[in-house]
């Protein structure tokens, strides 16, 4: 089961907490059909999200991901609620791009990296937050580190990642996110560096049977840690066929009545999920004497 695990430090102004994703990201490669680089590209973002979510207070919060950054692979969006169950897509999914040393999957040059991360952040407000940061790398992870620096001045260490395969499946997924809180000294920062470098690949060690537990310690092993929630985190779509029809009750009856004209009816994808909602010239009726009432 992915989970997900949230730590602080007792003895330095560290917080922290990691995901263990590779179900959620497998979801998603199976519904949207992607590529390698594409199920990795997409994974990442889905488990940043994740995680940036299941830290929000208000229980109908929604945090959204939207990384733009001019490659093949087009825009790729996440959307997590507030536990940490998370939905996505990726504009073309069917990309591939020459590897990396070793074989590694170029997700950087998939992505792109001339465009921006945006992050919606969304508390029930009449206006959600936006903020925008300029692409480092199009790897994903380094691009939400540069996010909580620059929008949230939030020392940050990330990093995400996502094994494929041979059967082009997803084998293993993860990442953490490792804060500095106010007060965190060079030495602070020094251990937390090397404990970066000691752990390496996220997803080579969850495959080795490690879990986001123990990535924390192995990262953090200078610290004497606190676990303050292990909780369970899923791909979620929440579309309905109620929300479908909102969404066409919005397009207006004049729309409506050219569906019913042209097509006979109508027939709606979810973005998220690919789940085809079908309506018929009467069902589109009824939708139009509900927009003119």
């Amino acid at each position: 089961m992915d989970q997900i695990v949230r730590v602080i430090a007792k003895n330095a102004p560290v917080k922290a907490m990691a995901i263990s994703g590779t179900a959620l990201v497998e979801r998603a490669r199976a519904i949207h059909d992607c590529w390698p680089v594409a199920a990795a590209a997409l994974g990442r973002l889905l488990m940043a999200a994740s995680m940036m979510g299941a830290v929000m207070k208000e229980e109908n919060a929604s945090v959204t991901l939207r990384v733009k950054g001019g490659g093949p692979l087009g825009s790729l969006t996440a959307v997590s609620d507030s536990s940490g169950n998370v939905r996505g897509y990726v504009q073309d999914p069917a990309v591939d791009v020459p590897r990396k040393a070793r074989g590694k999957l170029d997700v950087g040059a998939a992505v792109g990296h001339d465009g921006e991360l945006t992050v919606i952040r969304d508390i029930g407000l009449k206006d959600p937050y936006i903020g925008s940061v300029k692409l480092v790398s199009g790897e994903i992870a380094e691009d939400v580190a540069a996010y909580f620096v620059e929008s949230e001045q939030i020392p940050t260490a990330c990093a995400l990642g996502v094994l494929i395969d041979l059967d082009q499946t997803v084998k293993a997924a993860g990442g953490y996110l490792i804060q500095l809180l106010p007060g965190a000294g060079e030495e602070v920062i020094s251990a937390i560096e090397q404990g970066v470098a000691r752990l390496g690949a996220v997803s080579a060690r969850l495959d080795a049977g490690m879990d986001p537990l123990d990535l924390l310690k192995e990262v953090l092993s200078d610290f004497e840690l606190e676990v303050l929630e292990t909780a369970p985190v899923e791909y979620r779509c929440y579309c309905s066929e109620e929300r479908v029809s909102r969404a066409l009750i919005s397009m207006g009856a004049k729309e409506l009545r050219s569906l019913i004209k042209e097509q006979n009816g109508a027939e709606v994808s979810c973005q998220f999920c690919d789940k085809v909602y079908h309506f018929s010239a009467e069902d589109l009726e009824q939708l139009i004497r509900e927009a003119e009432g």
